[in-house]
């Protein structure tokens, strides 16, 4: 097997997280239900397979005390800081090449996103690992997870002919990708079992990925190249790299995409209503805190250190931090970003 490096994606401010998740404590840095930050537990899930002296993190300007804290054995040259958010596109690709620069050779990268939940670890790494294989073919490789329900907030991809089998796994070719459907549409996909959810997590050998940035996104390429022959130009290029997600850049448009079926316990945490199946029972629903209830049940309640009094309700996120509590429908949980954007601008930064 190729030796593999790890390039951790950390810098979204993890909005649909507030109040708990800060620019100065993000969603990766937090300890939902298991002990350990989010970022801590995709770090020590990767060992034995990549070692932190293969892991790479990117991450932002405002969350890099906070992850050098966190994960020390990590060397500060591994971890590169935006000095302003691009979307992954940037990040992936800014990662790929420092990690080619700084190593040498065609490294094979894994992109593993630092906020998912991944209940069976070994799988995951076997996964990685058979990927890893499959890319020595030039092939860019995504891993898929089964729909267990019809999720309208994922990206999905369609499946089309096996192209072999690496290790313990069937690859077969991504036809598409598609963006978020309809609730009809995800309904059709989930009985239909010819689509997967799109998981984030990317494997491929760096002069591949290199090959997909100059076919498609030129221009940042040549920026990326420039950015780290002259790391001292940083903050000077960096904010000039176009705006767009890995998946639309980069995977929407390349040739030789690849997946396997990742059945690892996988979730992504992307929102409040993610993290119930999580947290411990409590009467009345799920959570972390004291909670008393009465003819209350469904709800998710994360409130530490708070007595939390649930009378006649149900199907709701109640979530406190002491300077801001948030009170939702659980079905409305995806939409606590709105919440984050009115805050901004409101001016109320210091609750951000």
């Amino acid at each position: 097997m190729p030796e593999l490096y790890a390039l951790i994606i950390a810098g979204g401010v993890g909005a649909r997280f507030w109040p708990r998740s800060r620019r100065d404590r993000p969603k990766q840095c937090l300890e939902i239900g298991a002990g350990k930050s989010l970022i801590r537990r995709t770090v020590d899930r990767l060992s034995p397979l990549i070692p932190p002296e293969r892991i790479f993190v990117v991450t932002a300007a405002s969350m890099a005390p906070a992850l050098a804290k966190l994960l020390p054995e990590i060397p500060s040259e591994r971890i590169l800081v935006e000095p302003t958010g691009r979307n992954t596109a940037a990040a992936v690709g800014w990662g790929t090449a420092a990690i080619a620069a700084q190593v040498g050779g065609d490294p094979s990268i894994a992109v593993l996103p630092a906020d998912h939940v991944i209940v069976d670890d070994h799988e995951l790494r076997c996964l990685l690992a058979d990927a890893a294989l499959a890319a020595q073919n030039g092939a860019l490789l995504t891993l898929g997870i089964d729909p267990t329900r019809p999720e309208t907030g994922f990206g999905y991809l369609e499946l089309g002919p096996e192209t072999g089998r690496h290790g313990g796994h069937v690859f077969r070719q991504v036809a598409r990708f598609v963006e978020k459907p309809d609730a009809a549409t995800a309904q059709a996909y989930l009985k239909g079992g010819k689509h997967l959810w799109n998981a984030g997590m990317f494997v491929f050998q760096a002069s591949r990925l290199a090959g997909a940035f100059q076919a498609h996104l030129p221009q940042m390429w040549d920026a990326i190249q420039a950015l780290v022959a002259y790391p001292d130009r940083l903050k000077l290029l960096y904010p000039t790299l176009e705006k767009v997600s890995f998946d639309v850049g980069i995977m929407e448009k390349a040739e030789g995409v690849m997946t396997t079926r990742a059945s690892m316990g996988w979730s992504d945490l992307g929102s409040w209503e993610a993290v119930a199946k999580h947290l411990p029972e409590l009467p009345g629903g799920r959570g972390l805190g004291r909670v008393i209830a009465i003819d209350s049940e469904n709800n998710m309640v994360h409130a530490p250190g708070k007595v939390v009094a649930l009378l006649g309700v149900r199907d709701l996120v109640v979530v406190d931090t002491g300077d801001a509590l948030l009170v939702c429908p659980r079905d409305h949980a995806q939409r606590v970003r709105e919440v984050h954007q009115l805050l901004q601008d409101e001016g109320l930064e210091y609750l951000l």
